[in-house]
């Protein structure tokens, strides 16, 4: 038994460099992929949003699973809640939108990347705080600054699981623009 842990351990461990290293294009697409990239660059580029960030965003949140839904009810690609989906529909001129238009990745990503691009200029231009504010919700952000219950440092965040979910997509930007810096 003892051997098969050690060999189970080995298999993990090589594993893990090469992914961490990241020198082979298939194990960066398994470990960091860009799937729907011309919609991402697209949305993007409207928003004024950096394309890794968004990329980071949808890693974290559904790990570019179409048809992830949060045992909250968020969907799609970026997680958006039907509230907050149908709030930006409105906001973008989406006359037609439905809650089933979650699910397809173009509308998924126009929305939550103008979701982003919104929090993003509501909180200056600060990531974390945008960041913060997406995964926890405007509110929370908004009432942790005005009580000077956060400092606006990611190691502060109030929420633990916000806390992790911003240093999450930080650390995979972080990796998207390495990797695919000039493939943007």
């Amino acid at each position: 038994m003892k051997r098969a842990t050690a060999t189970a351990l080995s298999c993990v461990v090589l594993g893990w460099f090469y992914f961490a290293h990241l020198d082979d294009p298939l194990a960066r697409q398994v470990a960091y992929p860009f799937n729907y990239r011309d919609v991402v660059m697209a949305a993007a580029e409207k928003e004024q949003v950096p394309p890794s960030l968004v990329a980071s965003v949808i890693l974290a949140e559904s790990k570019y699973k179409n048809t992830a839904e949060s045992e909250t009810g968020a969907l799609g690609l970026m997680q958006l809640m039907p509230d907050t989906a149908r709030w930006v529909a409105q906001q973008v001129g989406h006359g037609n939108y439905t809650d089933r238009q979650l699910k397809e990745p173009e509308t998924n990503i126009e929305l939550g990347t103008w979701y982003l691009g919104h929090l993003l200029k509501e909180f200056n231009g600060d990531e974390v705080q945008a960041l913060a504010a997406y995964n926890a919700g405007r509110g929370h952000v908004e009432s942790w600054i005005n009580e000077n219950k956060w400092n606006g440092m990611v190691d502060t965040i109030p929420f633990p699981e916000t806390r992790s979910y911003v240093k999450a997509v930080l650390q995979y930007q972080q990796k998207y623009e390495a990797l695919y810096g000039n493939d943007y």
